[in-house]
């Protein structure tokens, strides 16, 4: 049986000005993997992903989600679909001025009609998925990295999207937070049964928890495949990104 597509991108174009940044960029992810976009600096990642959110005015190309032309919603549609995916920045964007727990009922309040005492439930449950519960009446500035990024994370699943998207989420973290996360987000996967997006250049990351690869150079997709055929990739770009650890070699055996 074919695995369901969750989002198509095919023959997406981008430029600022006179400069090329995504070229021709197709591939597909598919329901309940981590998929991980992947490349240098400048290569087109970021920009890449503000595409796929609708961040960015479309040029050229198709961008389909959950199977929908997401490209050609009017405005309510658009809204719909976008409820549907949680997103995790890099800083968290967590409100400073808001608790924790009120940031995780923030989109709760701006998008549903929940009644209060619900939605309090609801931040509690959240908070309790991401091991956090204690720090609900806390804000943001009272938080050490990893907690400031679980709390993040308590947002964007707040409304239980069937998509989830990470921009660089271990940014800053020391390796022993990095594994904690990267275990959090894997097991909120399964019990949530949600696809995940993620752009990361943290190779520990890569290897915990990706199921495919789409490799970005110059712009466009160099590469795309599962992990165990990115490790093993003659792709001169890929091949160099992934031979910067031994644990490489490792996975290579698994």
């Amino acid at each position: 049986m074919d695995k369901e597509k969750v989002i198509e991108v095919r023959n997406l174009a981008a430029s600022f000005g006179d400069t090329v940044v995504l070229s021709d960029v197709s591939f597909s992810a598919y329901k309940g993997e981590v998929t991980i976009i992947l490349g240098s600096s400048g290569s087109g990642k970021s920009t890449l992903l503000k595409h796929i959110l609708g961040l960015y005015e479309t040029e050229k190309g198709e961008i389909r989600i959950f199977g929908e032309d997401a490209l050609g919603l009017d405005e309510d549609q658009q809204l719909h679909m976008y409820m549907r995916m949680g997103v995790f920045y890099q800083n968290g964007a967590l409100l400073n001025s808001m608790t924790v727990g009120e940031n995780v009922a923030l989109p709760l309040k701006q998008h549903t009609s929940l009644p209060d005492d619900l939605v309090d439930d609801i931040v509690n449950i959240k908070l309790g998925l991401v091991n956090l519960e204690y720090a609900i009446n806390k804000f943001p500035s009272e938080l050490s990295g990893g907690m400031l990024k679980r709390a993040a994370l308590a947002r964007a699943i707040a409304l239980d999207p069937p998509i989830l998207f990470f921009d660089e989420p271990g940014a800053g973290l020391d390796p022993i937070s990095l594994e904690s996360l990267d275990r959090l987000i894997i097991d909120l996967k399964e019990q949530l049964g949600m696809s995940i997006v993620m752009v990361t250049h943290e190779v520990p990351s890569i290897l915990r928890i990706a199921n495919r690869i789409i490799y970005l150079d110059k712009g466009s997709v160099v590469f795309e495949g599962t992990l165990k055929e990115a490790l093993k990739c003659d792709v001169e770009s890929v091949r160099q990104f992934f031979s910067l650890l031994d644990d490489v070699d490792k996975a290579k055996q698994a």
